[in-house]
């Protein structure tokens, strides 16, 4: 059992030997109820608890700050997408795949995918020729950082180039002219990496994989109230997904109302209304993953401050057009 989430699963018991061994705590003491009142026994009880607790997010975290080092060595881009089950991530993971590989075809991009069973997802992901491995929990309920280290060296080390996956260049479609871009390939990282989370608005909010930035995805078809019932994922995001607004029409779900709740939560949260299978929106998530990757690569460099103040412009710049998209989209939405 997993004492932090309590998510079945006794991965994290085993990460590190300097995790605290109850049996050495109790050894020489009994803590049964025969010498201890109930009171005593479950305080100390909790208080071990705790301290296993801290331990394993602790060892958890080194493991993410060696991931993160590892990820800007190689100039790879690690964004965690976490939301509730059928919300669409690997949807929309696929769309984006296939933008990126459309607008920026010399941009690498893998997928670690996360799952209680199966390879399903990543199978998905492969058929559109990106490499995704895929993270098996069993009954665990999140991925952790020391999943996450593993399946990045499993994933560069099939590489066939110091690179993850390079895109093929497809021919433009109609359909893409509208995403045109003014962004010059060589000023952004060659790799983007992204973590399809276990599908939970829980525990995998907890764990710290190494990633530059959460993203949470809420489809309209899971209630407008799931940011006041999910605080810790939503304050833990950079960005809020609103996905499948193309079945707005058919569902009960009050997009205002809900980007309300989760500012309630963190009121600096960025949120892009979308439909992944329809395609609206899509431009506006491009662009934020671009500013990701902008951000990624600026912050080694030696004229850090200079860049930073530039790019926070940038994103002022972006947020108040999200904005002003967001408020016409609304406005037609509700004339329908």
């Amino acid at each position: 059992m997993c004492v932090v989430c309590g998510c079945g699963s006794d991965y994290h018991l085993n990460q590190e030997p300097q995790s605290v061994d109850l049996a050495d705590q109790t050894s020489g003491l009994d803590h049964s109820p025969r010498n201890l009142s109930s009171a005593q026994f479950e305080g100390e009880s909790a208080s071990r608890l705790i301290k296993l607790e801290l331990n394993i997010l602790d060892s958890n975290n080194k493991y993410a700050l060696q991931n993160r080092e590892h990820f800007k060595s190689h100039d790879v881009c690690a964004l965690n997408l976490m939301s509730s089950p059928g919300a669409g991530k690997t949807t929309l993971l696929c769309a984006t795949i296939q933008l990126l590989k459309d607008q920026y075809p010399a941009l690498s991009v893998a997928v670690i995918e996360g799952d209680q069973q199966t390879e399903l997802d990543a199978e998905r992901i492969r058929a559109t020729g990106t490499k995704a491995y895929q993270v098996n929990t069993g009954k665990g309920c999140h991925l952790d950082a020391k999943m996450i280290g593993h399946a990045f060296s499993k994933l560069h080390d099939h590489s066939h180039s110091n690179h993850l996956h390079h895109h093929h260049h497809h021919h433009h479609s109609d359909a893409d002219v509208q995403h045109s871009h003014p962004v010059q390939e060589s000023s952004l990282p060659k790799s983007l990496l992204f973590i399809e989370n276990v599908g939970n608005l829980v525990c995998p909010a907890l764990w710290d994989l190494g990633e530059q930035a959460k993203v949470v995805i809420l489809s309209v078809t899971e209630g407008t109230d799931k940011p006041l019932k999910y605080p810790d994922m939503f304050a833990a995001c950079e960005l809020l997904i609103i996905n499948k607004i193309d079945l707005l029409e058919h569902v009960d779900f009050d997009v205002q109302r809900c980007i309300e709740f989760a500012r309630r939560i963190k009121p600096n949260l960025k949120v892009i209304e979308l439909s992944a299978t329809k395609g609206s929106g899509m431009n506006l998530w491009i662009q934020w993953l671009l500013g990701e990757l902008r951000f990624n690569q600026v912050e080694g460099s030696p004229q850090m401050p200079s860049h930073i103040d530039e790019l926070i412009k940038r994103r002022l710049e972006l947020e108040k057009n999200l904005n002003k998209i967001n408020a016409e989209l609304s406005q037609l939405t509700s004339l329908k």
